[in-house]
């Protein structure tokens, strides 16, 4: 047998990693989120809502689809009979904003200080670490609480939160991939040709990294949409007149007896969604591991 057919023997075999599938998976855990994004930037500019203003004769009214609901009002109405799907979705674009900022304040200093610590090693290394260490293990609610009982409730101070509460993990895996990258023969070959540690960092193993920080990026927005809406529902996040699913939950809470959709929807919003935002990090961090990729 000849060579030639060997090699295609081999390619056809069941042993080949299944990427392409990843890739599938990847693909439809995005369509989803997708359509979610689209849906709560889009529709508000369509005229297709129902008018968001007060309607006492019709409050707690329930979803279309249940005994007593109506289709002018599909998720049904709050205890001031405004349009809960219109709430829903205005809320909704505010939720997924904070989670894209809050996930790019946190990756930011997270892969700076991962990059430095995993490329310099030695004092850099230690001070990093130790820093990584501590925030790890301090709660987040502690973190929260500390910095809004000093500042007050505000979009800048709920960034401030997820960036201080999102970093660490962020540099620690950062730190890990850089150690690895960091003894390729490329690297090694820009410093024997004398080109500086900062441009060996920044123009070579940052672009390297890509994968892995688009993929810590993607879990981020998870974390810190569980985050805004756990500090909304406890009247730590956003603040009126804005809403967010999580202030939503929380304006239901004292509704459950009488009105349970008012909560549960903005709930199961927020459950669905960080579940296939993780999913999808987590696919895309296999794909862009050589470790995991080869299981």
């Amino acid at each position: 047998m000849s060579e030639l057919e060997l090699q295609i023997k081999t390619s056809d075999g069941a042993t080949q990693p299944p990427v392409k599938r990843r890739r599938t998976s990847a693909f439809w855990l995005a369509v989803p989120i997708v359509v979610v994004a689209v849906a709560v930037f889009v529709l508000p500019l369509t005229g297709l809502l129902p008018d968001a203003g007060q309607d006492l004769d019709a409050t707690r009214r329930p979803p279309g689809f249940l005994t007593g609901g109506t289709w002018s009002h599909p998720l049904g109405t709050d205890k001031l009979g405004q349009d809960l799907l219109t709430q829903f979705i205005e809320a909704g674009r505010l939720t997924i904003m904070i989670g894209l900022v809050g996930a790019i304040v946190a990756i930011g200093p997270g892969t700076l200080l991962g990059l430095l610590a995993g490329y310099f090693r030695g004092w850099v290394d230690r001070v990093i670490s130790v820093l990584i260490d501590a925030q790890l293990a301090l709660p987040f609610i502690l973190v929260a609480l500390a910095i809004i009982a000093n500042r007050g409730s505000s979009l800048p101070v709920l960034f401030l939160v997820l960036a201080l509460t999102g970093w660490a993990v962020c540099a620690r895996v950062t730190r890990s991939a850089t150690l690895a990258i960091r003894e390729r023969q490329f690297v090694l070959g820009l410093r024997a040709a004398g080109a500086s540690e900062l441009r060996i960092v920044f123009r070579h193993i940052l672009p390297n990294l890509g994968g892995t920080i688009v993929a810590l990026g993607t879990l981020q927005v998870g974390t810190a949409i569980l985050i805004e809406s756990a500090l909304s529902f406890l009247g730590l996040g956003v603040v009126p007149p804005m809403n967010s699913w999580g202030s939503l939950l929380a304006a239901g809470q004292d509704e459950l007896s009488q009105a349970w959709w008012i909560a549960f929807f903005p709930g199961l919003a927020v459950t669905l969604l960080v579940l296939v935002v993780n999913l999808l990090g987590d696919a895309l961090l296999t794909h862009h591991d050589p470790r995991k990729r080869r299981r």
